[in-house]
Parts: C-alpha cells; sequence; structure tokens
C-alpha cells in the first residue's frame, strides 16, 4: 500500500482539489478530516466537520479517539486500497495519522503550491473566512447519514484532458460546520420579508409587493420557500418582469443571509396604469 500526502494549510483548498488529485495519482481511497473515503463513499470514519469546535475538530482529524481510530483501521484492512491520500495541514500532521493508523510511510507528498495558483489559494481563503465554506470530497447524498451541518451545494468535478474534452471523475459536497460560527445565528422570516420587499420594488416596473409569505423549515438541507403578489406596469412583459423579480429575490436572500431559497413563487395580482 503506497500513502501519499496532500499538505497545504487550513482552508487553501485542500479538498476542493483531493479528487483530481486522486484521480491523477490512480489512488483508490482518501483519508480527509476523520473519513476514509473510497469510491466517493464514506466507509469509515466521522468527519472533523461535525464537532462543535476547532479543537475537537482537530482532534477528531488526527484520530485521537481510539474507537474512531479503530474503526478506521478496520475499514483499511478490509478494503485493501493500493493507495491512500492523507490530507493535512503539515507533514507533522500526516506522520500522526500515518502512526496511529498504522499505515506505511509516505512516498509521496504534494504541496497545495504544486497544485494550485496563489490566486486560487487566496480565493479558496477568502471563501473559508469570510463564508465558512469547507469542502468534503463525496456527493451529498452520501453526507446526509453521516453529517448534521449546513449543506450548501452538491458540485461535479471534471478532470481537463487533451483537446478540451473533459472527464467528469465525481462530485464534492461544500458545507458549514458548526465550528465556523461563533454562537447561534437566527434569522426571522420578518427579516426575510423585508429583504424580498425591498429587492422586488427596485425594478421600477414593479411599483408593489404585497402578502410577503416566508415558509422556512428551518432545516438548512431543506432550504425556504418564498410567495409573494406583485403590481406590475401595465404595457410590459409579465414574465419577463417576474422572472427577473425571482432571480433576484433567490441571489439576495441566499447572499445575505446564507440560507438556501427552494422557490420564489410570484402573482401577478394588479396592473398599475400610471
Amino acid at each position: 500500500m503506497d500513502v501519499i500526502a496532500l499538505v497545504g494549510g487550513s482552508g487553501t483548498g485542500k479538498s476542493h482539489r483531493a479528487l483530481v488529485v486522486a484521480h491523477e495519482h490512480n489512488i483508490d481511497a482518501i483519508i480527509d478530516d476523520g473519513l476514509l473515503i473510497k469510491n466517493s463513499k464514506i466507509i469509515a470514519g466521522r468527519s472533523a466537520k461535525n464537532e462543535a469546535s476547532k479543537i475537537m475538530a482537530v482532534k477528531r482529524a488526527i484520530f485521537m479517539e481510539e474507537a474512531h481510530a479503530q474503526e478506521v483501521r478496520e475499514a483499511i484492512l478490509a478494503a485493501t486500497p493500493k493507495r491512500i491520500l492523507i490530507l493535512g495541514t503539515s507533514i507533522n500532521m500526516i506522520e500522526k495519522i500515518i502512526k496511529v493508523l498504522g499505515l506505511p510511510s509516505c512516498v509521496k507528498v504534494i504541496k497545495i503550491e504544486e497544485i494550485a495558483t496563489p490566486a486560487e489559494i487566496s480565493k479558496a481563503r477568502e471563501s473559508r473566512l469570510k463564508d465558512g465554506k469547507h469542502v468534503i470530497p463525496v456527493p451529498t447524498i452520501e453526507l446526509k447519514p453521516h453529517f448534521s451541518g449546513y449543506f450548501i451545494d452538491p458540485l461535479e468535478i471534471f478532470f481537463k484532458k487533451p483537446k478540451s474534452r473533459r472527464l467528469k471523475i465525481g462530485e464534492k459536497s461544500i458545507v458549514r460546520p458548526i465550528f465556523s460560527y461563533y454562537g447561534k445565528l437566527l434569522i426571522s422570516d420578518a427579516a426575510i420579508a423585508t429583504i424580498v420587499d425591498y429587492i422586488t420594488t427596485t425594478d421600477p416596473l414593479i411599483p408593489r409587493a404585497s402578502q410577503i409569505n416566508v415558509k422556512n423549515s428551518h432545516d438548512d438541507e431543506k432550504g425556504i420557500s418564498i410567495h409573494l403578489d406583485v403590481t406590475v406596469k401595465y404595457g410590459t412583459s409579465l414574465w419577463d418582469i417576474a422572472y427577473q423579480a425571482q432571480r433576484r429575490i433567490k441571489d439576495m436572500v441566499e447572499h445575505m443571509t446564507g440560507l438556501m431559497v427552494k422557490e420564489v413563487n410570484i402573482s401577478v395580482k394588479r396592473l398599475s396604469i400610471d
């Protein structure tokens, strides 16, 4: 079994590029933040991103809990991967993981600076610090039984081939773990409705919005539904006006609140002749 390390500081984009690195080096298993991943499935472990604090997340990532480490050791023996990619913030962290899991010494170290440009690393860090976004290199559907954090987006991963062809190699998920926040943040439906009202009426062709109803299940994975009535100026394309309003509402509410907007239903109830 060969062990390959992908090393880079926190938030530099290691998990974001893990699937591409695995594809390029014929790696069939990944160890990332406490999880053992094979064939885009979590086969053992628990995500450090599911912990309530950064300290607990670090302990989880280096398998300090014996039961956690034993589970992953047994899964590695059963899965018999030929090559494992271990993600870590330093060589020291990689060596700790290798030791606790009883793995062979690392045969190759890939630094994030070798596979990402300074601009890409800077953008990844900004996303981590500003939005609290973390990546787990498995499909969102696979995370549901394992992860209770904030699901943002499933993203398909493509590998560039010669002559501009692209090969799909997998899917990853963006999450917002609990420890990305300081305390609990609640956004009332009334606040969301105010945003919707303002954004809708910024279009001079929609002089008025009313009956704004926000259905918030408080389940971040399901998202929220927004329903509203509008008055539109006579002589304009009602479909175009309503469609553009839907897009503006969805984009701005998601940008301002971090909540996922599942649907925006607009009813054109009146026409303005003025």
